[in-house]
């Protein structure tokens, strides 16, 4: 879960980013939130790409610990400016298969 919010989301350097999505989801993943869905690597990597674009000068941090059970994660994230105040925050939810994220929910909480 970690590695999908800061190897992933937080990650401005494309072949970084695509090297931890290689490594961190199933090649048939689907990303849902309020604009869609997301299917496969491209797509997600695409997605964060657009997302970070919005985001110029901001980070990800997580807000709490990964919480999970048998095949689901669970973890709550903020966005932060460069001084570390909160923007932004929200949560994610994955359904986990064989280590790798095959699903993955996004709801925003304070915008």
């Amino acid at each position: 879960m970690e590695a999908n919010l800061l190897a992933v989301f937080d990650e401005r350097d494309p072949q970084r980013r695509a090297a931890a999505i290689a490594t961190t989801y199933s090649p048939t993943v689907q990303w849902f939130d309020d604009e869609g869905v997301a299917t496969g690597h491209q797509e997600l990597d695409a997605k964060a790409a657009e997302l970070q674009g919005k985001l110029t000068g901001l980070h990800f941090v997580p807000a709490g610990p990964v919480r999970q059970t048998r095949g689901l994660g669970f973890l709550a994230w903020e966005v932060r400016t460069p001084d570390d105040t909160a923007v932004a925050s929200g949560f994610d939810v994955a359904e986990i298969a064989e280590d790798r994220i095959v699903k993955l929910w996004t709801i925003l909480t304070q915008e």
